[in-house]
């Protein structure tokens, strides 16, 4: 790879209540680009500002209740303008949610601004989904104040979380970033998307007990689908991190020809050590 300038990346998110993952996004991509190229959007007036945000540049937006499928497009269609605007002074932008980690494979010995400073970008740019879960029977409750890699060894590969979050031309993000319209997806081989949400199941009870009883019996009942998977499953070497990214490259389902596919495999895995070098 030829070396090349480093390129103005900035990354931009869109949190409510969620302090935690939040304080956890600006470490890391404050880190890998600085935290004065990171742009956060509150969704409250209320909302408290990261008491690490450094540099980074907060909006407060007025909080407009609505149902879950019109809250996501309002979201990110607030992003996907923001990001538009954004491009007029970078050249890159990166574009997630607060529980998701765009890493470079350590053994590259690049940081994030300089692997995609190098990159031939063709509009958008993914890397492979991996969804990090709790295995319950071998790991303990995650301690908040450690990083989380140190404490969590399996994830599912998931066409889910192979988002396309790197962009570097104006576009529209489907909802949850897991799309964009007219563009297809171009997996990156040394790019991994990591997402947290399922990092901890005390985290989703307690999550699910403010929004109600029920919420919170149907999880102890049902579970959580990749905490269930990582529990229960066997775990895979790390070559199937090659097959996943060959499918998902290759393989299209006939009712989204844009969106990758694993031909409906659910493939644990478990996570090469060296992505503890990451910090995350």
């Amino acid at each position: 790879m030829k070396q090349s300038r480093i390129k103005r990346i900035a990354a931009i998110t869109m949190a409510r209540d969620d302090e935690f993952f939040l304080s956890r996004w600006i470490a890391y991509y404050g880190k890998q680009l600085g935290t004065e190229n990171l742009y956060i959007l509150l969704d409250g007036t209320d909302q408290k500002t990261p008491e690490n945000c450094g540099k980074a540049h907060i909006s407060k937006l007025p909080h407009i209740p609505m149902s879950r499928s019109a809250g996501d497009k309002y979201r990110i269609n607030k992003i996907s303008e923001f990001a538009q605007k954004l491009l007029k002074k970078y050249d890159i932008i990166i574009g997630c949610d607060s529980d998701e980690f765009l890493i470079v494979d350590p053994k590259i010995n690049k940081k994030l601004s300089e692997y995609l400073s190098c990159k031939k970008i063709h509009t958008t740019m993914s890397g492979l989904g991996l969804d990090v879960g709790q295995h319950l029977y071998s790991e303990a409750v995650l301690d908040k104040h450690a990083p989380f890699l140190e404490q969590r060894e399996y994830a599912l590969l998931s066409t889910r979380y192979t988002k396309p979050v790197v962009i570097n031309k104006p576009v529209t993000w489907g909802s949850g970033f897991h799309s964009i319209k007219h563009h297809n997806f171009h997996i990156d081989k040394n790019l991994y998307l990591l997402h947290f949400g399922a990092i901890d199941m005390d985290m989703l009870e307690q999550k699910a007990k403010m929004r109600g009883t029920d919420w919170l019996n149907h999880l102890r009942r049902r579970g959580n689908g990749t905490i269930n998977a990582v529990t229960n499953q066997k775990a895979h070497s790390e070559k199937w991190l090659r097959i996943a990214r060959f499918l998902q490259t290759y393989i299209r389902p006939i009712y989204a020809l844009r969106k990758p596919a694993m031909m409906g495999l659910k493939i644990v895995v478990k996570i090469p050590p060296r992505f503890k070098k990451s910090g995350i």
